[in-house]
């Protein structure tokens, strides 16, 4: 686990001030992609219209195991393999392969990018940028819907984009991390409540709940303290109680934890109602007596409290990896 941890700190430097190597994906598609061509694959497969609710639950289970099965082997294979290579090379391989599953760069240039567009080109600028991210309707979000929108996607993906990889990483190595990968991508693609999917994706968002429960706390945990960072103790008093009195408002057990603690750090609301094509889904108000008007600079603060959480989470890999050394 130590070198698990070396490795991750590592990774989380050159993903953040790196990122990941566009040109390299204009030649090969990104592992995430390979997953999801798999699921893809299976979706298309198993997944028949004509089925009854059971064979549909029954289908998707079988499909979402042999999905983490393959995702489980291929990182076995690519450890054993890495450690072929001279020690030295063995080591910078793993760290570009972890780092490329990590969204820290991604997502802070991404949500930037939101706010750059909204004060440069105003409301359809701010829509293009915000569709992204996120998959609701951009064209009926207004400018202060557009940064919530960006402000939810910065504190949810902070959790499933930085913290989860890093905590599968550091425990389980390579494995942990495809397998976890490959359960946070399913959710995506296939755990909708919809007619489609609401049998055979249950499995796939069951598991990714199972997956994301202690990365969701942890994260919540690292934006209060980068609000205390950034903003001061009252900042990090306020997303504390936000984050214990309204995470359980949230429709998902995990989301509404970093969602709720940033929405108390910002003094802002988040949540409500959201567009996706034809469907409306309402959700509650996290900090509902926060500001409800939303402008860039909410954006701004958010992306400080970020960057503070990312290196606490940082010197949190580092803190374990002294109590290793001097445990041993």
């Amino acid at each position: 686990m130590e070198t698990h941890l070396t490795i991750l700190l590592a990774a989380f430097v050159l993903d953040w001030y790196v990122g990941e190597p566009k040109f390299l994906w204009h030649k090969i598609s990104h592992p995430v992609a390979w997953f999801g061509r798999l699921i893809e694959f299976l979706d298309q497969r198993m997944n028949h219209p004509s089925n009854n609710d059971e064979t549909q639950y029954r289908n998707g289970a079988i499909a979402w195991f042999l999905m983490v099965l393959l995702a489980l082997v291929a990182g076995l294979i690519l450890q054993w393999l890495i450690g072929f290579l001279w020690p030295a090379a063995g080591w910078l391989v793993e760290v570009f392969i972890v780092s490329i599953f990590l969204a820290q760069k991604s997502l802070k240039d991404h949500v930037s990018a939101v706010a750059t567009a909204l004060r440069s080109e105003g409301v359809e600028g701010g829509r293009r940028e915000i569709a992204k991210i996120v998959g609701r309707d951009p064209e009926e979000l207004d400018a202060s819907a557009i940064c919530r929108a960006a402000i939810e996607s910065l504190a949810e993906n902070f959790s499933d984009g930085v913290v989860a990889p890093a905590f599968w990483y550091a425990i389980f190595g390579l494995p942990g991390l495809f397998v976890y990968k490959m359960i946070n991508t399913a959710d995506s693609m296939i755990a909708h409540r919809n007619e489609k999917y609401l049998h055979f994706g249950r499995v796939a968002a069951q598991a990714d709940d199972l997956a994301n429960w202690i990365p969701a706390r942890l994260s919540a945990k690292m934006i209060i303290l980068g609000a205390w960072l950034a903003s001061g103790f009252n900042s990090a008093r306020i997303a504390l109680d936000s984050s214990m009195s309204d995470a359980g408002l949230h429709s998902s057990p995990n989301a509404g934890w970093p969602e709720a603690a940033m929405a108390g750090a910002l003094g802002v609301s988040l949540g409500g109602a959201r567009h996706y094509g034809n469907e409306t889904v309402f959700l509650p108000h996290l900090n509902a007596s926060g500001k409800m008007s939303l402008d860039t600079q909410d954006i701004s603060n958010a992306l400080r409290i970020f960057t503070y959480a990312s290196y606490l989470t940082w010197t949190s890999v580092v803190i374990i990896l002294v109590v290793f050394q001097v445990a041993g």
